[in-house]
């Protein structure tokens, strides 16, 4: 698990075979950067053979980047060869738009949003849950410390907060109570600030922190590992009654010398057999079908499950004046009033949560 942290923080994902000893998957007439957020290796780890199984796949070969979802985006911004993209959050693409890098119509170019898969904000706790972490409140238990990475690198983190934040603000209706709920953790309860959400994972690993703030499926992978880790490695999840919907978008690089490659790959993340890898590999399918199939792998039970429309039609309302008329809505919102430059969750972070 370290050496794999330290290739995937490294943004590198050299080496990569279709099996350990088996046929390096760069193998191929065309050729596919692909760049990601940290966490979905393991399971790009199993689409992209079973891609290559396929007669659309099959003479294409694959590199592969991950790193933190902030600091890919920017790399790809700088045009580094990338065809295909799949960050955490929904900025990090538009950060590509601006760069004349992905097409403004990226998000209608494929299903569902261009979002082939996604998770929910999960508690990452130690193996029988010692300290009884059920809620968001039981973070600001006196003592507890958190890991969660830092908004400034990391989407993961962005969902993470946005997690309490909308259960402490009733989605943004009451802006300040939510805001309070973050700052308290970030001043009181956080003493690292990872900078993706598989370093956070990994430093959780190594002894540090009471609760890990996670996608669920980092959870799942996590508990996967109990059988092999060590006694004081084996962890537990919680999915608190209230949390966040995550959503991953994908997109093709328009600068791509292999557009129809990149564009096969992307169609292939929306297929039922895909969607079968992402949900076995912990990531919640899209597809209606296998959602239904699969739902006895995700077990918890989800009172409210806030998602990034519903925050941002409210912490959008009344922006149309400096917006050409027009409320600004979802990530755009979003961003703007709690994760921009003067972003309410940026400044907080910026004081050490003195504010």
């Amino acid at each position: 698990m370290l050496a794999v942290s330290a290739l995937v923080l490294s943004g590198c994902g050299g080496g990569s075979t279709d099996e350990p000893g088996g046929q390096d998957i760069s193998s191929g007439s065309k050729h596919l950067n692909l760049y990601a957020y940290a966490v979905p290796k393991i399971g790009y780890d199993e689409i992209i053979p079973a891609f290559r199984d396929t007669e659309q796949g099959g003479d294409i070969g694959f590199a592969a980047s991950y790193g933190a979802s902030g600091d890919q985006s920017r790399k790809v911004a700088r045009r580094v060869p990338a065809d295909v993209v799949n960050f955490s959050v929904a900025p990090d693409v538009t950060r590509l738009v601006k760069a004349g890098v992905v097409d403004k119509d990226w998000a209608e170019q494929y299903p569902n949003g261009s979002t082939p898969f996604g998770s929910v904000v999960a508690l990452v706790v130690r193996e029988g849950n010692p300290l009884n972490i059920r809620t968001w409140d039981d973070l600001l238990k006196p003592g507890i410390q958190v890991v969660t990475p830092n908004p400034g690198s990391s989407g993961s983190a962005k969902w993470n907060l946005l997690a309490p934040f909308s259960a402490k603000s009733k989605g943004g209706l009451d802006e300040q109570a939510g805001l309070d709920y973050v700052a308290e953790l970030v001043r009181d309860h956080t003493r690292i600030q990872p900078k993706s959400g598989r370093e956070a994972t990994t430093a959780f690993e190594q002894g540090q922190g009471d609760v890990l703030i996670s996608y669920e499926n980092e959870a799942i992978f996590l508990k996967n590992q109990n059988g092999t880790a060590k006694p004081g490695q084996r962890v537990d999840y919680v999915i608190p009654p209230e949390t966040f919907k995550i959503e991953n978008p994908v997109a093709v690089v328009n600068l791509s010398k292999e557009k129809e490659a990149a564009n096969e790959f992307v169609s292939y993340l929306f297929t039922p057999a895909a969607q079968r890898i992402w949900a076995e590999q912990g990531f919640r399918p899209v597809d209606e079908t296998v959602i239904e199939e699969t739902k006895d792998l995700f077990p918890g039970e989800i009172a409210k499950l806030w998602t990034i429309k519903e925050l941002g039609a409210v912490l959008g309302e009344g922006t149309a004046e400096e917006n050409k008329g027009k409320d600004l809505k979802g990530w755009p919102a979003v961003d703007k009033a709690l994760f921009g430059t003067s972003g309410a969750i940026t400044e907080i972070y910026d004081a050490g949560g003195k504010v």
